[in-house]
């Protein structure tokens, strides 16, 4: 297994192509969502996957500060559901948010996280600061890591 991290000009048209159908195959697909999964933000994102040869076991997008929201952020946050449960998704987010805190030298990181994961990303740091809503027909919640008040 290895690590992909690329910005979206690097991305050759087979690694885009596999990028774009696990995201419709989770978000899309798998939670019966129909959103506009292609949103103008790929362009400015940094790509990174954890790969097995060229298939995508996880994936996050990283959009930097003032692009989509005034603090950088990880979104698009998935794991192949064949290969759920191996701890792909703690392994992609430490990778996500020590490339925010440490190549980009940021000090705070937002997410929109779909509410049942909550636990999940407070074990990484992260604080609600909002109540539920829904995004997209999802009860989501955003959260805010910064790295001053948990390092």
């Amino acid at each position: 297994m290895n690590w992909s991290k690329k910005e979206f000009n690097d991305l050759s048209v087979n690694e885009l192509y596999a990028i774009l159908k696990a995201r419709v195959d989770v978000f899309v697909v798998e939670q019966a969502c129909p959103f506009p999964e292609i949103d103008n933000y790929d362009q400015q994102s940094l790509h990174i996957s954890l790969k097995n040869k060229n298939e995508i076991l996880a994936y996050v997008r990283l959009l930097p500060k003032n692009s989509k929201y005034k603090e950088a952020s990880i979104g698009r946050v998935l794991v192949v559901k064949e290969h759920r449960g191996k701890g792909y998704a703690e392994a992609i987010m430490k990778e996500a948010i020590n490339h925010i805190f440490n190549e980009w030298n940021n000090e705070e990181i937002f997410i929109q996280a779909q509410h049942y994961l909550v636990k999940f990303y407070a074990s990484l740091g992260f604080k609600q600061i909002t109540d539920v809503y829904l995004e997209d027909d999802i009860p989501h919640v955003d959260m805010i890591l910064n790295i001053t008040k948990n390092s």
